[in-house]
C-alpha cells in the first residue's frame, strides 16, 4: 500500500505553508491525503510520519539560508537528507538524498 500512495503523491498538489517564530516552525501541509500541522524546533529530534504512513525521526536545522532536513527511517535505519533554500518568499527543494 506505502508504494502505491508514493506513486499517486508524485501526482498531487501538495501546499505548504511555513511559519517561524524564532527557532519554531509550524508547517501546514496540505493534498488529497491529508491536512496536518508539523511543528518543530531547529536542532530538536522530532517524529514525523509521511503520508504513506513511513515513520521518520530526525532534525532539520538552519544554515544560512538553507534548511537542512536529516532524518531516519524507524523500520529499516535508512537515512533521508533533504536540503531547501529559501528564495525570496519560496522554500525550494534543492536536494534530497533518500534511503526510503
Amino acid at each position: 500500500i506505502n508504494v502505491v500512495k508514493r506513486k499517486l503523491a508524485m501526482h498531487d498538489n501538495l501546499k505548504l505553508i511555513i511559519k517561524q517564530e524564532g527557532n519554531k516552525f509550524t508547517i501546514h501541509e496540505s493534498c488529497r491525503f491529508r491536512n496536518i500541522d508539523v511543528v518543530f524546533e531547529l536542532g530538536v529530534n522530532f517524529d514525523y510520519t509521511l503520508a504513506d504512513g513511513t515513520e521518520l525521526k530526525g532534525t532539520w536545522s538552519l544554515e544560512g539560508n538553507k534548511l537542512i532536513a536529516k532524518f531516519i527511517r524507524v523500520d529499516n535505519g535508512k537515512e533521508l537528507t533533504d536540503i531547501c533554500e529559501v528564495s525570496g518568499d519560496e522554500l525550494i527543494q534543492v536536494s534530497c538524498k533518500k534511503g526510503l
